[in-house]
């Protein structure tokens, strides 16, 4: 897996962000299991209660493409004007995540301050407890 090409994705998909509000620029990229990269950014509304993470406009634009698996995701964020940092992704996107991690496995996610300036964790290290499908069953 290249975590440099998609902590690249990532950062350039910050400079799309839709954030008049918070002046909070975030980028993702989702890698699919079939190696397509699908890039967000988030998108705020003057109401607030609509606006949209970055990770879950990634992953909402390969669900809609018919992409349900998968590898990893890159994120990517900062004030606006001010040098990069580590963004995590919020316990919304942490569910949505832990809805399309293949039964029982995990995904690695990559905090991106810049394409070379990155670090690694996984989705069971951030939402160790997850709530999904084995415990409806």
């Amino acid at each position: 897996m290249d975590y440099k090409k998609l902590a690249a994705a990532a950062v350039a998909a910050k400079e799309m962000s839709y954030s008049p509000y918070s002046k909070f620029k975030v980028g993702a990229a989702l890698l699919t299991q079939s190696g397509k990269i699908y890039t967000g950014c988030n998108v705020e509304s003057a109401a607030f209660g609509p606006t949209n993470c970055a990770e879950r406009t990634a992953i909402f634009k390969a669900v809609s493409e018919g992409e349900q698996d998968f590898a990893a995701i890159a994120v990517a964020g900062s004030p606006e004007g001010k040098p990069p940092k580590e963004c995590y992704p919020c316990g919304v996107c942490r569910q949505v995540m832990y809805e399309f991690v293949n039964k029982g496995e995990d995904i690695e996610i990559i905090i991106a301050k810049t394409a070379d300036d990155y670090s690694t964790t996984t989705l069971r290290t951030l939402l160790p407890h997850g709530f999904g499908w084995e415990d409806m069953q």
